[in-house]
């Protein structure tokens, strides 16, 4: 991406990090996860969430063998447990192929808010 800069507005950006996103390899896809952090619970989440959600990484983990990730951009503070919950034991029941593609797509949603965080903290 850097090598094709600069870039005329925000969103040939994104879209130049969407296409990058798209070409990512297994080996790079592997790299990108090994630095990003679990989705966290909110402040107030009972002990129970916790455990449940612990015990979802771990057999997401060893099924996969990497972290779970998930875009939670839009989604109400109210709704993230659940929200994470329900993906993770949904994506549970993929096979690694189609996980892998959802796993992409969720690194691509991520690295996009990212940047237009980064976009509008920069133009303060």
């Amino acid at each position: 991406m850097a090598g094709h800069r600069p870039y005329p507005d925000t969103a040939s950006l994104l879209a130049a990090a969407d296409e990058a996103t798209y070409d990512l390899s297994a080996e790079e896809i592997a790299e990108a996860l090994a630095s990003e952090p679990l989705p966290s619970l909110p402040e107030d989440a009972y002990s129970a969430a916790h455990t449940a959600l612990n015990a979802a990484h771990a057999a997401y983990e060893a099924k996969f063998g990497h972290v779970f990730v998930i875009c939670l951009d839009g989604v109400p503070e109210h709704e993230v447990l659940d929200r994470v919950l329900e993906d993770i034991r949904s994506r549970l029941a993929n096979d690694p192929h189609d996980e892998q593609a959802i796993t992409r797509d969720q690194l691509r949603l991520l690295a996009r808010e990212r940047l237009k965080n980064a976009l509008e903290g920069a133009r303060l």
